[in-house]
């Protein structure tokens, strides 16, 4: 933990570059809080977060910029950050005048969130984290061949051939159905594989080849995401580089962009905020990414979140971030005919 001046002197470097993306001079921190100290203290005090890795100077004549470290010690400061109400109230009630369908919701969260954060906002189509088994049909075709017809939770039905050893017929296939229909209700394909349960050859099979359906998709990538408020990045002065910025657009459209972009570990609620050299990708850890899932977890889960400069504001960022994931979640409940607790 920092002294409490060292801190207010951090915030103020934090909260000052944040606004004017220019190196933040020690008469400008006494401008700022009012400190009864002398331009000099205050210098002192800059070379001390020098040295600890909280702020950089780019050039010794000139003020002092936050490190990926400052910007990580000022997000950890901010507590209980909340949208205002009147902005929450304009938000529902922009989300009560579009259509019930949730490419409108989706859409219209990027363009709120990207206007709102200044910065180029990513939402992620929901998907179940893992499909669960809901119900099990084989169809004879030939006496050797029949087909799987596979129905996931939330509407999603596959089918696949399957070939035996031996002649079948639709009665034998009807038992194994009903067996492995009570057996395998509301599984994921991890829990159906490791159910001890006993098996024929034949039902060892067709559990096996249930699994791989599953396992394909829970492996699928996400739909492309709705994107927004890529302008936005185009008028920041970190992405003066045209090419950086293509690199990144390109980045952002991959639908791969939100694994890429989530950290490792296991996935936690609520919002999380990576900067800097936190991302894995090499391509933005001159970025820093707030991100939150949505979604109901038993059925559908997506991801939105907000990619920019390290410099960002983070207070309105991650309110905005909390609150539009919360309201979405809210929504796609209630598709499920599920329920969430306002927070």
């Amino acid at each position: 933990m920092l002294a409490p001046r060292t801190e207010t002197i951090l915030k103020s470097i934090v909260g000052q570059y944040i606004v004017k993306a220019v190196p933040v001079p020690s008469q400008s921190i006494v401008d700022d809080y009012g400190l009864s100290v002398s331009p000099a203290t205050i210098r002192n005090e800059m070379v001390h977060l020098e040295q600890e890795g909280y702020i950089i100077r780019p050039h010794t004549s000139a003020g002092s910029i936050p490190s990926d470290k400052g910007y990580r010690y000022y997000v950890e400061s901010l507590t209980n950050i909340k949208l205002p109400v009147a902005q929450q109230l304009l938000i529902s009630h922009l989300f009560h005048q579009v259509e019930t369908r949730i490419d409108e919701w989706l859409k219209l969260t990027a363009r709120l969130l990207a206007h709102s954060a200044g910065n180029v906002a990513i939402v992620a189509v929901p998907k179940p984290a893992d499909c669960k088994f809901k119900h099990l049909q084989l169809v004879i075709l030939q006496n050797t061949m029949a087909l799987i017809v596979l129905v996931l939770h939330g509407a999603k039905v596959r089918q696949q051939l399957i070939e035996f050893d031996r002649i079948m017929s639709q009665e034998e296939l009807e038992n194994i159905t009903n067996k492995l229909n009570t057996a395998y209700s509301d599984l994921t394909g991890t829990q159906i594989l490791a159910k001890d349960i006993l098996l024929s050859p034949i039902e060892q099979q067709l559990t096996d080849c249930i699994a791989k359906i599953m396992q394909a998709e829970d492996d699928e990538e996400y739909e492309r995401p709705y994107l927004d408020g890529l302008h936005f990045m185009f008028s920041q002065p970190e992405f003066a580089q045209t090419r950086q910025v293509l690199d990144l657009v390109e980045l952002a459209e991959q639908r791969s962009f939100l694994r890429i972009i989530v950290p490792e570990g296991p996935a936690s609620q609520g919002v999380r905020v990576i900067i800097g050299k936190e991302n894995k990708e090499e391509i933005i850890q001159s970025c820093s990414v707030v991100i939150s899932r949505y979604g109901f977890p038993d059925e559908a889960v997506g991801s939105i979140g907000i990619i920019g400069p390290t410099r960002m504001p983070y207070a309105r960022t991650i309110a905005t971030v909390d609150y539009l994931s919360s309201l979405l979640s809210q929504l796609v409940a209630k598709l499920y005919g599920k329920e969430i607790p306002s927070s």
